[in-house]
């Protein structure tokens, strides 16, 4: 019975003759049950399946459902993306405002929120213009600002003027007065030009503060009584103190016709002066002078007197 099944299993699995009993007969090895051809492929036992020493080639991936999913969600993402493009019209191209618009039912910009979105940068144009332009007059006019300039003989001249507006001399000087008056009248005008010459060296200090522009790159830092805030250029301290005094001045002083024109002259040299010596730029003299001559206002609004400030003025009567 053994032999009879070995003898039947090499007969199926083989085109040989059979050997003598009780022998096993070798396969052949089949090169043609492999459906890809391999040579040394041999027929599974109990089986029709055709089993090979090569790797079977891999079987294309079947798309998983999720993928599936994802592909028609991206087409018709597509799909809209297209039919809105075309809605929008070609050549058209995204913005937020546009897409603010889609979503919501606001009308069409003005033609005035164009113009205004063209505002900023040509002031910025016009503003960097006007620095240049004061930068170059402001070097071209330091005729003053070293002995080896154009006019190097005339600035010890510049400079006693740049001490005859500065803010020592005239508070010292009006403390002095003050101190020394015997009238009522003449208390009161002292009174409020010192509170003037206060306002203006705190004003001026804050906004150099503020600012902080640095002086002329041709200026020579030999200033009489600096503080920290005179590294600052924007605006002129002199030009201010100079316009506040010259308007103070022309307002309670009687004086004759030629000194009030040399008081005006004296403001206008000492505003000079201040670009002729390389201390500030042209800029911050007219400015100064603008808020000098403003600043007059401010203490004509707040004038003392013996009503308003009555501790003050019996202060000063003892």
């Amino acid at each position: 019975m053994a032999t009879g099944r070995g003898t039947a299993r090499g007969g199926r699995g083989s085109g040989a003759a059979p050997g003598p009993p009780g022998t096993r007969v070798a396969r052949a090895p089949n090169t043609q049950g492999c459906p890809w051809g391999c040579p040394g492929s041999t027929a599974g036992r109990g089986s029709g399946l055709r089993r090979c020493g090569s790797a079977r080639p891999p079987r294309p991936a079947m798309p998983s459902p999720r993928s599936s999913r994802e592909r028609r969600a991206g087409s018709s993402g597509r799909l809209e993306f297209l039919s809105l493009v075309s809605q929008r019209g070609p050549g058209v191209p995204d913005s937020p405002a546009r897409r603010k618009e889609s979503g919501s039912s606001a009308t069409a910009p003005l033609p005035e929120e164009d113009c205004m979105k063209l505002n900023p940068s040509f002031l910025g144009i016009a503003l960097s213009s006007l620095l240049a332009i004061d930068l170059w007059a402001s070097k071209r006019l330091g005729v003053c600002a070293g002995e080896g300039s154009a006019w190097g003989s005339a600035r010890p001249l510049m400079k006693v003027i740049e001490v005859s507006g500065h803010g020592i001399p005239w508070l010292l000087g009006t403390f002095y007065g003050l101190c020394q008056s015997d009238s009522s009248a003449t208390r009161e005008v002292l009174l409020n030009l010192l509170f003037a010459l206060l306002l203006d060296l705190v004003l001026v200090a804050v906004v150099k503060g503020l600012v902080k522009r640095r002086r002329p790159t041709h200026n020579k830092m030999d200033m009489f009584v600096t503080i920290s805030v005179d590294k600052y250029s924007f605006p002129s301290g002199h030009a201010t103190r100079a316009a506040l005094v010259c308007r103070f001045v022309l307002h309670h002083l009687v004086l004759a016709v030629p000194l009030r024109v040399l008081v005006v002259l004296w403001a206008l040299i000492v505003g000079v002066s201040r670009v002729m010596l390389g201390r500030h730029n042209v800029t911050d003299v007219l400015f100064g002078l603008l808020l000098g001559y403003a600043l007059y206002s401010v203490v004509e609004y707040c004038w003392l007197s013996p009503l308003s400030a009555p501790a003050l003025f019996a202060l000063w009567s003892h």
